[in-house]
C-alpha cells in the first residue's frame, strides 16, 4: 500500500496491544506508540516513543484514553442493514399480526426503488401461533394494508416473509408449486393454497424476484453501504466480513464501487453467497470468476457463505434428534429441521472451490445453528480437507453454532475449524435459552451457544454481531461474553477473539489485529479502561477514535 510519508506520535495513554507473544498482554499495557503513515513503528513507553518527536511529527496527548486494536465484526450485513429499497415499513416485533394493518398501510407509501412494498421486523414465532390457532391467513392480512400492491415484510431474523397473494401471483406461487431447495412455502393443510408464509430459501427467492437489478436500485443499495460504512466506524469496527452477498442482485458491485471511488473505511471480506436452488454445474463456475484475493486491496472477494440449516425457533435448524414441537411443514417428515446444503453437497462445494486452478481458493462461512448442521459440516470439511491447496490451508469457519454436541467440541480444534458465536443480542443469553425447552431437551436448551466449551479444547473462537439482526455495538458483545455463566470467558479473552482471532479467519493476522511495529496502524481510542471496570459497564464504552491504516475513520468531538 502507498505509504503516507506523516509521522504520528501517540503519548500518555494506556495501550493494550493484543500482542500475545509479550503473554499477559492485558496486564501489562503501554502508554504510547508511534507510526509512520500506515505502519506503527514504535509501541512502548512515553520516553521510549520521545525520539520520535521530531519537528514534522504529529504529537497526540491520549490524556490517558484507552487504546486497542480495530475491532473485527466477522458476520455483519451492512448493505442489507441499511439499504433503503429494503427496509421501508418497520414492524414491531411483539406484536399481533392483525394489528400491524395500519403500521404497513402508514409507512407503505415511503418505499422507493421498486413498485412492491418491503418491510421488516415481524417476530416469526408470533406468526407461527397465530398460524396455529387457525386465524385467517397472513396474505389476507396484508392483503387488507396492501390491496393489488405486491408486498415482502421480512421476519426480524431474515429466516422467513410474509407476502400477500399479489406477490404470490406475480412470482408464481400456487398451491401446486413445490419447495425448492432449501426453502418451505406455508400452505393450508386442507386446501394447500399458500399461507403467505415462506420459509428460509423460499423467502429469499421471492425478495431476489422483486429485487432484480435496476440502476435505481444498486444506486439505492450503495448509498445504503456506504451509510453502514460510517456507522460502523462509530464502533470501532475497522474490518468486517460481508456475512451474504447477493452477487445476483449485484450487492458486490456496491462494495467494488465504495472501494473505487476511495469510500471503503474497513477492510472488508465479502462471503458470496451460495445459492441452494441454482444448479451446481452453473452456480459453481460463477463463483469460481469471482474469487479475488489480493492482500493489498481493502476489499477481498474470498469467502463463500453458505447455509447448512434454518432457525431453532421455527424447527428448521437442523437437529439430532426430534423436536417435541411440529409445526406443519411439507417435507420435514421426521421433525429433524431441514438442510439448504446437504452433508454430500457442502461437501462437492468444498472440493471445487477451496482450491482453485489459479493457486487461491475459498474459505468457507457456514450457517449452522443445530446440532446436526454442525455435525453434517464437520463431516464433509473433514473429508473435503485432502482437496485443500497444501501451500494455503483453507480457513473455514462455522457460524452461530447454537448446539452442538459434546461428540463435536474437539473436532472444531481437531479439523482447525474456527468457531464463530454472536452474543450481543439479549436472546443469546443464558437466562432466555430455556425459551427454547418446548422445542428441545431442557439440557440441550441450557448448553445452546457453547462458547467456553468450544474455547476450552483450543480452538480458535471468534465473536461477531450479525448485525442488523442483532446490535452492532462490539462492547456490547464483549460484555455478554463474560457474562454467560459456565459459558462466560474473561474479557480479555474476548477481546482476543474480536481482533487477532478475527484477523485470522480474515487471512490479515500478519498486518492487522494486535499493535505490534511493522504492522498496519489499524486501531481504536475508546474512554474507558474495558479490563478494570465492573463488567456490565463495558457496554457503556465510547469510541473517541477509529483509524485504518492510519487514517481516521471516525472521530469523536470528545477528542
Amino acid at each position: 500500500m502507498e505509504k503516507i510519508n506523516q509521522v504520528k506520535v501517540y503519548m500518555n495513554g494506556i495501550v493494550y496491544t493484543v500482542n500475545r507473544k509479550l503473554g499477559e498482554w492485558w496486564k501489562q499495557p503501554e502508554q504510547a506508540f508511534a507510526t509512520d503513515g500506515n505502519i506503527i513503528v514504535f509501541v512502548g513507553s512515553n520516553d521510549g516513543v520521545k525520539r520520535f518527536v521530531t519537528e514534522n511529527a504529529e504529537v497526540i496527548d491520549l490524556r490517558g484514553a484507552v487504546v486497542l486494536p480495530g475491532i473485527h465484526d466477522v458476520h455483519v450485513h451492512p448493505l442489507e442493514a441499511r439499504s433503503p429499497v429494503e427496509g421501508t415499513v418497520a414492524l414491531p416485533a411483539d406484536t399481533d399480526p392483525e394489528r400491524m394493518v395500519s403500521i404497513i398501510r402508514k409507512q407503505s407509501s415511503k418505499q422507493i426503488g421498486t413498485t412492491w412494498i418491503m418491510g421488516h421486523g415481524y417476530s416469526l414465532y408470533n406468526m407461527l401461533q397465530h398460524i396455529k390457532k387457525g386465524k385467517r391467513p397472513p396474505k389476507a392480512i396484508l392483503d387488507e394494508a396492501l390491496g393489488d400492491i405486491p408486498g415482502i415484510m421480512m421476519e426480524e431474523t431474515s429466516h422467513s416473509v410474509w407476502v400477500n397473494s399479489k406477490a404470490l401471483e406475480l412470482a408464481g406461487i400456487t398451491k401446486d408449486t413445490p419447495n425448492i431447495p432449501g426453502g418451505i412455502i406455508m400452505k393450508d393443510p386442507k386446501t394447500r393454497e399458500p399461507n403467505g408464509i415462506l420459509l428460509e430459501n423460499a423467502g429469499n427467492s421471492i425478495v431476489d424476484f422483486a429485487l432484480r437489478p435496476t440502476a435505481e436500485i444498486e444506486q439505492l443499495d450503495y448509498e445504503g453501504l456506504v451509510s453502514s460504512l460510517g456507522y460502523l466506524s462509530e464502533n470501532g469496527i475497522t474490518s468486517i466480513c460481508d456475512a451474504r452477498v447477493y452477487w445476483q442482485r449485484n450487492h458486490h458491485r456496491a462494495w467494488l464501487r465504495a472501494e473505487s471511488e476511495g469510500k471503503l473505511t474497513v477492510r472488508a471480506v465479502l462471503g458470496l453467497w451460495a445459492y441452494p436452488h441454482l444448479d451446481d454445474d452453473y452456480q459453481i463456475p460463477e463463483l469460481q470468476k469471482m474469487f479475488s484475493h489480493n492482500p493489498d486491496r481493502r476489499l477481498r472477494l474470498s469467502q463463500i457463505k453458505l447455509y447448512s440449516d434454518g432457525l431453532l425457533e421455527s424447527t428448521t435448524a437442523a437437529v439430532l434428534g426430534q423436536y417435541k414441537k411440529r409445526y406443519n411443514f411439507e417435507t420435514l417428515e421426521d421433525n429433524t429441521g431441514m438442510n439448504y446444503f446437504t452433508q454430500e453437497r457442502l461437501e462437492c462445494y468444498l472440493r471445487k472451490l477451496q482450491h482453485l486452478d489459479n493457486g487461491g481458493g475459498f474459505d468457507f462461512h457456514i450457517h449452522t445453528i443445530g446440532d446436526r448442521a454442525v455435525r453434517e459440516s464437520l463431516n464433509a470439511i473433514e473429508k473435503a480437507k485432502p482437496d485443500q491447496n497444501p501451500e494455503r490451508p483453507s480457513r473455514h469457519r462455522l457460524t452461530h453454532v447454537e448446539m452442538v454436541s459434546p461428540d463435536d467440541i474437539r473436532r472444531f480444534r481437531d479439523l482447525d475449524v474456527t468457531a464463530d458465536f454472536q452474543v450481543s443480542g439479549d436472546f443469546t443469553l443464558p437466562k432466555h435459552r430455556a425459551d427454547n425447552e418446548d422445542l428441545i431437551s431442557k439440557v440441550k436448551a441450557r448448553e445452546t451457544v457453547p462458547v467456553r466449551s468450544v474455547w476450552e479444547t483450543g480452538a480458535r473462537v471468534t465473536l461477531s454481531s450479525d448485525w442488523d439482526v442483532s446490535q452492532l455495538n462490539p462492547f456490547r458483545g464483549i460484555m455478554h461474553a463474560a457474562q454467560r455463566g459456565h459459558q462466560a470467558v474473561s474479557v480479555h479473552t474476548a477481546v482476543e477473539m474480536y481482533t487477532i482471532n478475527a484477523a485470522y479467519v480474515m487471512r490479515q493476522e500478519d498486518r492487522v489485529g494486535s499493535l505490534e511495529v511493522g504492522k498496519e496502524a489499524d486501531f481504536i481510542v475508546i474512554d474507558q479502561d474495558i479490563f478494570n471496570i465492573p463488567v456490565a459497564d463495558i457496554v457503556k464504552t465510547k469510541v473517541l477514535l477509529t483509524a485504518v491504516e492510519g487514517r481516521s475513520s471516525y472521530r469523536s468531538k470528545r477528542f
